[in-house]
């Protein structure tokens, strides 16, 4: 059984007594487990479990950001990212609800190659330009604090990021923490494919780099993946599209309290079954 660890956000009022959150349930094959129900999840605020009342399919469209290496480390993987991303990006716009892709490469700077859209063939345009930039280094960090920057900006109702990144330096100057914070508060979930073996590097970018890729979607509800051939994509990108879009809206019942919880957690009430979860913030709009 395995659980996902989530912090809390967002101040409540006492008169709150719902919460909701997005869940994956996968089999140990990553498959979406199907017709689950309230018995099925076990849902904890500080270790206090709380009543599941409710679980139904996830019905909100979502806005998932596709931050793409385009920097020099990631230039054989490109030609396998060129591939891949077509099939990923329409299983998530062919499905309902449709939802919004935006393509953003993240070598040399940040840049976006395909604002939000559902139009497949905008999104195509956007993979065409994926190129690795002669010299570049990464700017990930960078490229996860404007897309949370955007989405608060946008008010994004059920925000996700994608990272495909390959081994190699990170050139921005972001400590850690300047980078998790923003992102909790954005209320997205955060999922990395990180490609190539991990780096040893004990630099400081490095460990700041490695620290939002491993806390990240620990703490948001996200999925990490590491990928030691870039021929792997195409499989793992086709996994995570199917648990996008095959997710469970979770809602629980909490005390009344001016205090917020610290953590929250969902987990799987029986083994054989992963469950992680993506708390939905009340400034979002009440689920």
């Amino acid at each position: 059984m395995a659980a996902c660890g989530l912090v809390w956000s967002n101040t409540l009022t006492a008169q709150a007594i719902q919460r909701a959150m997005y869940v994956s349930a996968l089999t140990d094959a990553g498959v979406p487990v199907p017709n689950l129900g309230p018995s099925d999840f076990v849902v904890r605020e500080d270790k206090m479990a709380r009543e599941v009342l409710k679980v139904e399919p996830a019905a909100a469209p979502m806005q998932i950001a596709v931050l793409v290496d385009t920097s020099q480390a990631a230039r054989d993987d490109v030609p396998h990212m060129r591939t891949a991303l077509p099939g990923f990006v329409a299983a998530l716009t062919g499905a309902e609800p449709r939802n919004e892709v935006a393509l953003i490469a993240i070598g040399e700077r940040p840049t976006v190659f395909t604002n939000y859209t559902f139009s497949q063939l905008e999104l195509k345009k956007g993979i065409d330009r994926i190129w690795s930039v002669q010299g570049s280094g990464a700017y990930l960090l960078d490229g996860i604090i404007e897309v949370c920057e955007g989405f608060k900006k946008r008010s994004a109702q059920r925000p996700v990021i994608v990272a495909i990144v390959s081994e190699g330096p990170d050139l921005g100057n972001r400590q850690y923490d300047q980078v998790l914070d923003p992102l909790r508060a954005s209320g997205a979930a955060f999922h990395v494919i990180a490609i190539g073996r991990p780096s040893s590097s004990v630099s400081d970018e490095a460990r700041n780099r490695n620290m939002v890729l491993d806390q990240g979607p620990t703490q948001t509800g996200g999925r990490r993946e590491e990928l030691l051939t870039p021929m792997a994509l195409e499989g793992k990108l086709k996994l995570l599209a199917d648990e996008l879009t095959h997710q469970y809206k979770v809602t629980y019942a909490r005390p009344q309290s001016l205090i917020p919880p610290e953590k929250v957690t969902v987990a799987a009430a029986k083994p054989g079954m992963t469950v992680r979860g993506t708390l939905i913030n009340e400034d979002k709009g009440r689920p």
